[in-house]
Order: structure tokens, then C-alpha cells, then sequence
């Protein structure tokens, strides 16, 4: 890994940089792709599948056949795990719920704010080489949740045009409406124009390389949201004397094995750990089944030794990690002034692997410094607030002149029009029932 000792502040952007391509290196690829599937739905997809993916698919859905059939592929071990990581997810985003919020902002004026789900949601969920079916459960999780009326799921094929069992089970499991063996940039588009087999949704959520991160984001151009840019992994770790080097390197690696273009970095106060979890990485490295894709990691990945705490807080905040594991004698300092992660992980005990798959957090996080503006996935997400508003004849009259007022300024007299109409005829009824007020009732002298 590339060592870096007590660098200016000056000179951190360069050396924080991600080993990722810009949208303007891939956006041709991705434009010229999307045009294709706009124009020719499935026959787009099928074609760019074939070329990219290696394999012929004839029905992109899978049916129900494959779904039942994948139950029984999954180890009795893997469906216990996949549970107990199904019920935390469910604890933990079910608590996030919030309750319709109103105010009478002046007498005669109420306000409120209610939630209403995403009707259609298309979730990505990462094949290839790592399968990933703890994504499944992050997404349709908290769709299921929100009440999304349609939960539609893509992931790539294998080379035998199938998709991995666990991932089918994890989506029946979990409530996914449609199953489409499409990955890629293709993916990205079917659910945004639609195709003959896929209809398009509202907002795209998942993880991707790089690729699909991008788009994600040309999705947006055509109407469609999406959850955030979230590409390969990465992390920071601070760490000092009080950490365990094995645990840190642990921790390093388990992301360097997410992608050749992942990135990990190790900030420390402490020379004597620095070269401890050096040491440990070339250990651990060595009997990992993913290790020619870890080491290319590592060789965009940094340990860097800072003099202070604070110069350290300083650098990680500037970088904006997707996910930040903190293990330190100032751990309290850490968490009062991180501003910029995607998830934070506290202490020797608490791994990061423990948030990708069985905490409840949600390991779907803004990467390549969006945590500077981005939050990670959560029940909100498949969510939108909407407001509401009574006026009575008592609240046009209290707020009404204020209105007029700054209608007429901003020169749209209609909008002034809109409220001087309603006070008129206010005006008119309270005059008419000042001219013919109710006879008095005399007493009954009987």
C-alpha cells in the first residue's frame, strides 16, 4: 500500500482521489446504449446482454418455476442467516417510521405533512463474480415497508443464463414483484424507458461499478430519481494504538475485495500500528480466494500517519468515506465531529461486514465523496412528503392582507386576485348578516 507521512492539507485532494473514471470517460458508452434500448426495448437488451455478459437470453423474466426451484438450492444455514439478517433490516427501518405532523401555523390555518410510498421502484442488485443477495435485502426491505405498489428487481445472468439462487430466494422472501435477468448499463435503461418485457419506474435504487453508476445518473435526465451515486466501495479507517492491527487489516481487505477499483485507506496517529496493519494485509492477503482483485485494490489504497486527531478528523472529512470505522482512546471526539460518512462503525468489535449483511443498518451509502450530501438508503428513500392545507373564513382573514401584500410586490396580481376575491365576499356576508341580524328571543313571562 502507498504510504503517506504527515501530509499538508493543501495536497489531500490530490492524493484522496478515487481510481474512478470520470462520467465523461463512460457517458458516450452509456448514451449510446440507452438511445438503443429506448428505440428497441428487448432486442436491446438481449443484444447488449449477449455482448456483455456472454450468454443468449430468450425470456428476460424469470418465472416462477426458477423462484420455487432456487428455495431449494439454498442451504438450510444460508435461509437461518439470510432470516436473522431479514429481521434486524426490518427492526431497524420499521423504527424510522414517522407520524403525520400538523400545526396551525395562525388561528384558522392547518398544516400537515403526510408520507406516501414510491408506486415503482426498480431495485439493481450487483451479480458477476459476488452474487449480491444482501443487497436484495436492503432494498426490498424497506420498499416492502413504505408499501411500494411494485417492486421490480434486476440483476446479470451467469454464463448459463441463470440467475443465483440465493438472490431469487432473498427477493421472494423479501416481497420483489418481478425478477428480470438484465445487468449493466442495459438494466439501467430498460427501467427508466421500459421495454416490451420491462416497465419503467419512478426511482432505480442499488449499488454498481462504475458503469452503472453513471447510468444511474443520465437516468435522471430522462424523469426518473435515484437513490444516490453509489459505486465501488470504499473505506477509512482511523485507527491508533488501542486497535488490534489484524482487525483493522481484516476490515481493510474485506472491501479491497469488492472491486479492482474499490479503495481503502488507513488513517492513524500511530507509526508503530501503521506498520503493524501493513504487515498484516500481506498476511492476510495471502489465503484470500478474491486476492488478485484485492491486491489491484490495495494498489490504489493509502495508509497515511497524521501528527493530531484533529488533523485527522480534518482529512475525513474532506474525503467523505462511504463507510468509516473508528477505533481510538478519542473515540467520543470522532463521533462528535464526523460530518461526512455514509456509516460509521465503532470499536474493535464492530466490522464493517457486520452493516453489509446482519446489523439492520443499510449498506446501500453514497460513494466517491457524495457523503458530503448524500445519505445512505433508508425508509425515506422509497418515500415522498407530501403537504396539506385548510384555510377556514376566520385563516384567509389572518393571513389574507399578508398575501395581497406580497403578491402585488412580486407583480402577479392574479395571485393577489386569488385572496382579495375571498375577502370581498367575506366582507359582502358579514355586511348582510350585520343588516339583517337574528330578532331577539323574548322572555317567556308566562
Amino acid at each position: 500500500m502507498n504510504k503517506i507521512y504527515n501530509p499538508k492539507p493543501e495536497t489531500w485532494r490530490d492524493f484522496l482521489k478515487r481510481p474512478t473514471k470520470t462520467i465523461a470517460d463512460i457517458e458516450a458508452t452509456v448514451k449510446e446504449i440507452f438511445s438503443e434500448v429506448k428505440t428497441k426495448g428487448d432486442e436491446a437488451v438481449t443484444k447488449y446482454t449477449q455482448l456483455f455478459d456472454g450468454v443468449s437470453i430468450e425470456e428476460l423474466l424469470v418465472c416462477e418455476e426458477e423462484i420455487n426451484s432456487a428455495k431449494n438450492e439454498v442451504s438450510e444455514e444460508l435461509k437461518d442467516a439470510i432470516n436473522l439478517a431479514k429481521g434486524n433490516i426490518e427492526k431497524f427501518h420499521s423504527a424510522q417510521k414517522t407520524e403525520r405532523i400538523t400545526i396551525e401555523t395562525t388561528e384558522g390555518v392547518s398544516c400537515w405533512q403526510e408520507k406516501r410510498p414510491i408506486q415503482k421502484v426498480g431495485l439493481y442488485i450487483p451479480g458477476g463474480s459476488a452474487p449480491l443477495f444482501s443487497t436484495v435485502l436492503m432494498l426490498a426491505i424497506p420498499a416492502n415497508i413504505a408499501g411500494c405498489n411494485e417492486i421490480v428487481l434486476c440483476t446479470p445472468p451467469d454464463k448459463n443464463g441463470s440467475i443465483n439462487p440465493a438472490i431469487l430466494y432473498t427477493a421472494k422472501l423479501c416481497g420483489v414483484t418481478k425478477i428480470f435477468k438484465i445487468g449493466g448499463i442495459q438494466a439501467i435503461a430498460a427501467m427508466t424507458f421500459g421495454t416490451e418485457s420491462v416497465a419503467p419506474v419512478y426511482k432505480i435504487f442499488g449499488p454498481g461499478n462504475q458503469f452503472v453508476t453513471v447510468a444511474k445518473q443520465i437516468a435522471t435526465k430522462y424523469g426518473v430519481a435515484i437513490d444516490m451515486p453509489a459505486g465501488p466501495s470504499e473505506l477509512l479507517v482511523f485507527a491508533d494504538e488501542t486497535a488490534n492491527p489484524s482487525f483493522v487489516a481484516s476490515d481493510l481487505l474485506s472491501q479491497a475485495e469488492h472491486g479492482a477499483d474499490s479503495q481503502v485507506i488507513l488513517v492513524t496517529t500511530s507509526e508503530k500500528l501503521l506498520n503493524s496493519v501493513e504487515k498484516e494485509i500481506e498476511k492476510q492477503l495471502q489465503v484470500l480466494p478474491r486476492k488478485l482483485t484485492a491486491e489491484q485494490a490495495i494498489d490504489n489504497s493509502k495508509l497515511i500517519l497524521v501528527e493530531t486527531v484533529s488533523e485527522a478528523i480534518d482529512l475525513i472529512n474532506e474525503y467523505g468515506p462511504e463507510h468509516f470505522i473508528v477505533v481510538s482512546k478519542d473515540e467520543d471526539f470522532f463521533l462528535k465531529n464526523i460530518q461526512n460518512a455514509g456509516s460509521v462503525f465503532i470499536g474493535n468489535y464492530t466490522p464493517e461486514s457486520a452493516g453489509d449483511y446482519a446489523s439492520g443498518t443499510n449498506h446501500t451509502l453514497p460513494t466517491n465523496g457524495y457523503a458530503k450530501q448524500y445519505s445512505g438508503v433508508n425508509l425515506d428513500s422509497f418515500m415522498k412528503s407530501m403537504t396539506f392545507q385548510k384555510i377556514s373564513e376566520k385563516g384567509i382573514q389572518n393571513i389574507g392582507k399578508a398575501i395581497e401584500i406580497m403578491a402585488e410586490a412580486e407583480g402577479l396580481q392574479a395571485h393577489k386576485n386569488a385572496v382579495t376575491l375571498r375577502l370581498k365576499s367575506l366582507e359582502k356576508m358579514s355586511g348582510r348578516a350585520q343588516c339583517h341580524p337574528e330578532p331577539v328571543k323574548g322572555r317567556d313571562l308566562n
